[in-house]
């Protein structure tokens, strides 16, 4: 059996219902293929779930400082079962009849069911062919790497889906892999009551990110008792008698705990799909595009974390949305010069644009400024020590190319510096921008005013 429309979409992620809410009302047919729940992993096992959780264990520290601060008595019990409910409560209950109906009332038909590329702009679910006459887009995320580790599924290790789901606190943790899903969900797990242990293959922790950040973000991490092992080469995984799990090292010691969460990246999820058929390319794994209009080929985009472009929700619906506008015939394309992204630990790590090695590398005369975040009047006020700002500078064209932040609320400093290096606003104007007080984000008037010192 053959369908026919405009517009077929694989995938009813982020990037999917971008470009629903944009292709709404243009007249043209859309049909949106998920195999699992419309809104993808965002919502349901990601950044919703996983930000639930970290700010139920913020709020747990941040009673236990009311002794410091406010309180000459406090009790505080946590309770697990309460805080996997509201998660759940947060996550839609996994439950996707809302997102759904909302791609009906935008006028897309939902295929239930798992879709493969497999021709020139020709989808196959389930036996049955979609055809579309203008377009193929793809955007089916990713999925979780397990690495190939001799008996790690004797262990029924968890990846991020499970460790959202869990109704039960694990009394011990290993978590495999530093990265922002690691390090997040460690920090939440420890601060809920777990022994939690982190074990990174690389030297750092958040190893994407600039050296300081990871170093700064390790030093927060162990002040609460989370033990962090890096550089370490794990040869085998082994079940224990009593149902845990026992990492074993290349020249280490044991590493044991109840339960092992891996974290240790993903790969898109591309299983069926007929690539050569279709002339889609893969580069180092990923789908090949244009990073300017996301063409993979002719009539086949492709957008959101299967481009390996960047795994972010914001950048999938970014994503969406471009793709959506030439869909209409309209001209758009995407600018992948500052695409923020932020680690939701405690404190945040946020980050855009060239870290100072890459600037250096693209042979950019580069300063660079580092300051202590922790010195904002509102860190003091807070009890927060121990921060970074870090600002990579063009010094021949005189703007930011780059930025980090480790503060509280790092998330939101950041924006401001996505503006200035997507816009390339001269770092002299910054410096002259009044930043209010007493906010986090103050730190920057000194920080700017260095970086515009000595420049072209």
């Amino acid at each position: 059996m053959d369908r026919e429309f405009d517009v077929v979409c694989l995938g009813g992620g982020v990037c999917g219902e971008a470009l629903v809410a944009e292709l709404s009302g243009s007249g043209l047919t859309l049909a949106v293929v998920e195999e699992h729940l419309v809104g993808g992993e965002c919502p349901y096992w990601g950044c919703v779930p996983s930000k639930t959780l970290l700010r139920s264990a913020e709020v747990i520290v941040e009673a236990e400082r009311a002794r410091e601060l406010a309180a000459a008595r406090l009790e505080i019990e946590v309770d697990f079962h309460r805080i996997a409910r509201r998660t759940a409560a947060m996550a839609r209950e996994w439950d996707d009849t809302a997102a759904a109906a909302a791609l009906a009332r935008q006028g897309a038909v939902l295929v239930r069911g798992r879709g493969a590329l497999t021709g020139p702009r020709t989808v196959e679910v389930e036996g049955v062919r979609l055809i579309a006459r203008r377009g193929v887009v793809v955007c089916t995320g990713t999925v979780p790497v397990l690495p190939a580790l001799p008996g790690l599924e004797t262990v029924d290790p968890w990846t991020n889906r499970e460790a959202v789901r869990t109704g039960e606190l694990p009394p011990s943790l290993l978590v495999l892999g530093g990265g922002a899903v690691g390090v997040e969900l460690a920090q939440a797990f420890a601060r809920f009551g777990s022994q939690v242990t982190v074990v990174e293959g690389t030297d750092r922790l958040l190893p994407g990110e600039e050296p300081e950040a990871g170093a700064l973000l390790r030093r927060h991490l162990e002040a609460e008792g989370i033990r962090v092992v890096t550089g370490a080469r794990v040869e085998a995984v082994e079940r224990e008698e009593n149902g845990g799990t026992r990492l074993r090292m290349s020249g280490r010691q044991f590493l044991s705990a109840r339960r092992l969460l891996v974290a240790t990246g993903r790969r898109p999820d591309l299983a069926g799909f007929d690539l050569e058929a279709a002339g889609v390319r893969l580069a180092q794994g990923w789908v090949d595009v244009d990073p300017s209009t996301l063409r993979a080929s002719g009539g086949i985009w492709a957008g959101g974390d299967v481009t390996g472009l960047g795994g972010f929700t914001h950048l999938a619906y970014y994503h969406g949305t471009v793709i959506g506008r030439q869909l209409r015939g309209r001209p758009a394309r995407a600018n992948h010069t500052a695409v923020p992204r932020v680690t939701f630990t405690d404190p945040e790590v946020a980050s855009v644009g060239l870290s100072e090695a890459a600037a250096r590398d693209g042979g950019l005369e580069v300063r660079t400024v580092a300051v202590d975040a922790g010195e904002a009047i509102r860190s003091s006020i807070h009890g927060f020590e121990g921060g970074l700002i870090k600002l990579v500078v063009d010094r021949v064209a005189g703007v930011l190319v780059g930025a980090t932040v480790v503060s509280p609320r790092a998330g939101e400093i950041v924006s401001e510096l996505t503006l200035a290096v997507r816009a390339r606003v001269p770092i002299s104007f910054m410096a002259d921008t009044i930043h209010p007080y007493p906010t986090f984000s103050r730190v920057l008037q000194g920080a700017l005013a260095e970086a515009a010192e000595d420049v072209a």
